[in-house]
């Protein structure tokens, strides 16, 4: 049989997506499934994006360019104004989703052998990209224990050497929901210049901030234009995940010019896709306003919840729509597939997305999990009660005896 690459055998699963049959198999048997485990908003698509699509009369459905259309690009570059971001449309690219933006990115800056700093946990996708792109990760971990405040600036220069050529933070964070400050982005920004590094900041999440707190870009740091580049989507802002639109911003012109180059071998980003992400940007503010006083109240009930239970400890994000709990259980790969494949309560289960694949070191996520609270807060306190009496009854299974296809037993701590 011909071999299959190195690079193959060592991308990771997806902690989110590699649970997927299971809650199927779990559907098929008549159990309701409460998905805290991806970040898939249940807000509706703003209708005025869909209508754009609808009413649009193509008769051929061509290439766009590949760096995106002009008239949506500089479109964009408007909107970022009202964030205090000031760029042209030249300085933006657009991409098939968040995920095409990361990977031209890496793929610009970075040799293989090359190293990217992250405070972990991070998104698990950039573990995907970085091995795709033959990059290694140097994490710098934050901890539970502290909210996952942003480490000190001196453990990231202990870990620049001269394979170094970026910091990656995602900010807010996915999955832990931090908000970097100003005085923090400027730290790492003086850092990047110090050391002349790229600083990457993926700001997806953007507009999911909370308690009256501001998002500070690395966009508004002076002085920034060769080390910034900014990752962003319409995925998540719009409740847009199937549109597959992103973009990369960047003030470094020949790193544009580079991106571009790997923009213009996969041709162009998807047509349609540009027109309804260019009218979405027409949404009025009383969406975003309604959307943000919802999450905050799943969240804050989410958190509420979770706090009920005995020995779960949880943090309190101050943006996107995620946060880490720490369950007492000795593996959270096991539990979540067990929850999908051995419990019910009243023939409901939940999903949830295991911490390990959001860190470099998977034992460190070991007892943790991810939970998206993307659902009405009804379905949340639901969802939270179900997670309350699967862990009781967890507590006190023979694992010994408990046999999976793919799990191995372990013991509760």
């Amino acid at each position: 049989m011909p071999s299959i690459s190195l690079k193959g055998h060592h991308m990771p699963e997806s902690p989110v997506r590699k649970l997927v049959p299971f809650a199927e198999n779990a559907k098929k048997r008549g159990i309701k499934v409460y998905h805290l485990n991806i970040g898939q908003p249940d807000i509706k698509t703003p209708q005025i994006a869909l209508d754009a699509v609808k009413n649009n009369r193509i008769d051929v459905l061509a290439y766009s360019r590949s760096e995106g259309s002009e008239i949506y690009r500089k479109k964009i570059a408007m909107h970022y104004k009202k964030y205090h971001i000031q760029v042209t449309h030249d300085d933006i690219l657009v991409t098939t989703g968040g995920s095409e933006a990361l990977f031209f990115t890496l793929s610009s800056i970075a040799d293989a052998g090359d190293e990217i700093i992250i405070p972990e946990p991070f998104y698990a996708n950039y573990n995907s990209f970085s091995i795709a792109s033959g990059v290694h990760i140097v994490p710098v971990t934050s901890k539970i224990d502290t909210n996952f405040d942003l480490p000190p600036i001196s453990e990231f220069e202990q870990l620049i050497s001269d394979k170094t050529k970026a910091i990656l933070i995602c900010n807010p964070g996915n999955p832990t929901g931090y908000l970097y400050t100003k005085e923090e982005i400027h730290a790492l920004a003086q850092l990047a210049k110090k050391h002349d590094l790229f600083l990457i900041a993926d700001e997806v999440y953007r507009d999911f901030i909370y308690d009256n707190t501001e998002h500070y870009s690395i966009l508004r740091e002076s002085e920034l234009e060769e080390h910034a580049i900014m990752i962003d989507s319409v995925s998540k802002k719009y409740s847009m995940c199937g549109a597959r639109i992103g973009c990369i911003v960047s003030r470094n012109n020949t790193f544009i010019a580079t991106a571009l180059k790997f923009a213009q071998a996969r041709l162009s980003p998807p047509t349609y896709a540009q027109i309804a992400s260019e009218a979405a940007l027409d949404t009025p503010q009383e969406y975003f306003d309604q959307i943000i006083k919802e999450y905050s109240d799943r969240r804050n009930t989410l958190i509420t919840e979770l706090q009920k239970i005995p020995h779960v400890k949880v943090t309190q994000p101050k943006g996107a729509f995620y946060c880490i709990a720490e369950l007492p259980i000795c593996d959270a790969d096991h539990f979540a597939q067990w929850l999908l494949e051995k419990y019910h309560y009243k023939h409901e289960t939940v999903m949830v997305a295991p911490a390990s694949g959001f860190y470099s070191n998977t034992a460190f996520g070991k007892y943790q999990v991810r939970i998206a609270y993307v659902l009405n807060k009804d379905s949340i306190i639901k969802a939270v009660t179900i997670l309350k009496h699967a862990l009781d009854e967890y507590r006190y299974i023979d694992h010994e005896k408990t046999t999976t296809s793919s799990v191995a037993s372990c013991d509760i701590h």
